[in-house]
């Protein structure tokens, strides 16, 4: 399918996902037909996607980027999620000469010495192992909210993704944090503990900390830079990180 006929097709999913509900839209993607894959970091938007593709049993493949770097918690709720819901999460992890070539060149925590060396390493945990995850994808869903920070505040439910020439659907783009927060208590879903510690977005160990009383959902994020729109890439053009730099 070419981009302008995706462009198309996004623009009517968009609207048609705006007027239901979480399920149906889950259930609609799930219905489009190819190959519909969610991609999961354990964090609690992801985990009520989650639970909604388990406990309906969709056909949309659950993924998780196992970095090397995740917090022992993140682990632990994998195998635990796996359980709750009787799925399956694939785990997609760097290739060890990427992260040796890493290691040479930058250093093994290079990341905190330049923004260049940090897109590096998010390049070589994330998006490489993103791009086998979604290979053969018509579908990508995320968590992606409006509310996590404004880089995201204009999140739509459905958009074209020129990057892997696939549609993106992001079913909790209108949800804001107090609804996660009741679907997680109503429904019993497993959530990371370090939510409870202070911790709203989780990423890789190294590279997350606690949050400020006051301060956006993802400042823990990369904590260490000035940019406030920074994004580790799987949700921005890569012109867009290469111009950050």
């Amino acid at each position: 399918m070419t981009a302008i006929n995706l462009i198309e097709e996004a623009g009517t999913l968009n609207s048609r996902l705006a007027a239901l509900d979480l399920a149906g839209r889950l259930s609609l993607v799930a219905g489009l037909g190819g190959r519909a894959v969610f991609t999961t970091s354990l964090g609690i938007e992801d985990q009520v996607i989650t639970a909604e593709i388990g406990n309906h049993r969709l056909p949309i493949d659950v993924v998780t980027l196992q970095t090397g770097r995740l917090f022992p918690e993140t682990l632990a709720l994998i195998d635990e999620t796996e359980s709750q819901y009787d799925i399956h999460i694939s785990r997609y992890e760097p290739e060890q000469a990427d992260i040796d070539a890493y290691a040479a060149k930058y250093g093994l925590n290079g990341f905190y010495e330049s923004v260049e060396a940090r897109h590096a390493c998010c390049g070589v945990r994330k998006l490489k192992p993103l791009a086998r995850a979604l290979s053969g994808a018509t579908i990508w869903v995320t968590g992606l909210r409006r509310g996590q920070s404004n880089n995201r505040a204009d999140t739509p439910f459905a958009e074209y993704d020129p990057e892997r020439n696939l549609i993106k659907v992001n079913p909790l783009a209108d949800w804001d944090i107090d609804v996660i927060r009741a679907y997680v208590a109503d429904n019993s879903v497993p959530v990371n503990p370090l939510h409870q510690r202070g911790y709203p977005s989780i990423g890789c160990e190294p590279c997350t900390r606690a949050i400020k009383p006051g301060e956006p959902e993802r400042a823990g994020r990369w904590w260490w830079e000035n940019d406030e729109t920074r994004e580790c890439g799987l949700h921005v053009a890569e012109e867009a990180v290469v111009a950050a730099q």
